[in-house]
């Protein structure tokens, strides 16, 4: 990018570098990676409001989990499960009208907030709230509310029977899952958006490709897409017992592995057996999938794996290690 230089008097060639910055966050000063834009020749760094917004945002991500405070997205996920507006859902916690909006549009909320969000997350804590608090919602919103309460309950219990993988990752937001608790519909849709956009999809590549979606969300906002932690294996980074995912979808009827032989190479292609599903991943999330697809759609099984292992994350680990989104600000998509 060629850009106007006061101190240069010209147009000059910009790159962009990383230098430390601290922001005032609620009375807390926070410390953090930034990218600016500067002039090649001198070093004048540039007004870039992309790359500014990106950092203010990182520094906001910052203070949540230094108090462990829910994301923007988490807050949207719990209010959407269901099934609210936002003004509705202002109404039922008896917050002023603007509030949720402005949670959801990067505000960060106060403690006492976070606890009830964090309380109502679960659908029989939802239920307890509104058959014991004073709400503002009509009698026909409430009884609405309360029959999406108990189709989440009979989809929780039916998950705990052994259907879902409780057992599969910790549920603790931290650095080794991008500060989401796993959520097995979000990861079933990055499966689906990248088996619907190849015509051939292998298992390989498909890892791989929900690493680099995970970890370049998670380095331009500060919480992954699907919190999957990875692992290092020979053939480069892929999600935790992936085995069980894979297995766990094709007993869903979501997608499974195809397994045919081509000139004596065992194929392992991953087939979808339902669209892509609307409404799980927000359309910036989906922006980073169409990036990252479109960055390795000509690459094969192999050149993506070759091209992982050149990642500091995976370098700097060791066969069966986690590596930690910590590195995705390594990561640089040229």
């Amino acid at each position: 990018m060629r850009k106007y230089c006061e101190e240069c008097g010209r147009e000059v060639e910009t790159k962009i570098i990383v230098k430390k910055e601290t922001y005032d966050i609620c009375g807390e000063t926070i410390e953090v990676d930034a990218q600016v834009l500067v002039c090649v020749e001198c070093g004048e760094e540039f007004f870039s409001e992309e790359l500014d917004n990106a950092t203010l945002v990182r520094a906001y991500n910052e203070y949540r989990k230094r108090h462990k405070l829910l994301f923007p997205e988490e807050i949207k996920e719990i209010r959407e499960q269901y099934g609210l507006s936002q003004r509705s859902f202002a109404k039922l916690l008896n917050w002023g009208d603007k509030t949720i909006c402005r949670y959801e549009n990067g505000s960060v909320q106060d403690k006492a907030h976070n606890s009830l969000l964090l309380f109502l997350r679960k659908p029989a804590n939802m239920r307890t709230y509104l058959t014991e608090n004073e709400i503002s919602l009509g009698e026909s919103q409430k009884a609405k509310l309360l029959s999406v309460v108990s189709h989440l309950e009979q989809n929780e219990e039916y998950r705990a029977e052994g259907k879902f993988l409780n057992h599969y990752s910790t549920n603790v937001p931290c650095e080794e899952n991008g500060y989401r608790a796993f959520d097995y519909d979000r990861f079933c849709a990055m499966v689906l958006f990248f088996a619907h956009k190849s015509s051939e999809l292998l298992k390989t590549k498909a890892m791989k490709l929900l690493n680099y979606s995970d970890m370049i969300f998670y380095k331009e906002n500060g919480i992954s897409i699907s919190g999957v932690r990875y692992v290092h294996l020979p053939y480069g980074p892929v999600p935790e017992n992936f085995d069980i995912l894979f297995g766990t979808m094709a007993a869903d009827h979501i997608a499974h592995i195809e397994v045919s032989y081509d000139n004596g190479y065992e194929k392992h292609q991953v087939i979808p057996e339902e669209e892509m599903p609307e409404g799980i991943l927000s359309d910036a999330e989906l922006e980073v999938l169409e990036r990252i697809y479109n960055k390795f759609k000509n690459f094969g099984s192999v050149d993506i794996s070759n091209y992982s292992h050149k990642e500091r994350g995976y370098a700097e680990t060791k066969r069966g290690e986690i590596i930690s989104y910590f590195y995705a600000k390594d990561i640089e998509l040229n």
